[in-house]
């Protein structure tokens, strides 16, 4: 494809809302996949580091 302007090119000969709005909605979904992973994995490695130490201070009152 070539493109006359730049202007031709964000208005993808009369198409540009439909096409631009699904690269946006794309990018917005795979932005949002991302955070939903890592504040999972952030939540995750909380959960185990509060589980170990539980864990550590039940066994340290058990062999008091």
């Amino acid at each position: 494809m070539s493109f006359d302007s730049f202007a031709d090119f964000i208005a993808m000969g009369g198409h540009g809302f439909y096409v631009w709005f699904s690269y946006g909605a794309s990018m917005l979904v795979v932005v949002a996949n991302v955070v939903v992973v890592r504040r999972s994995r952030l939540r995750y490695i909380r959960e185990l580091t509060d589980m170990a130490r539980r864990q550590r201070n039940a066994e340290a009152v058990s062999h008091s």
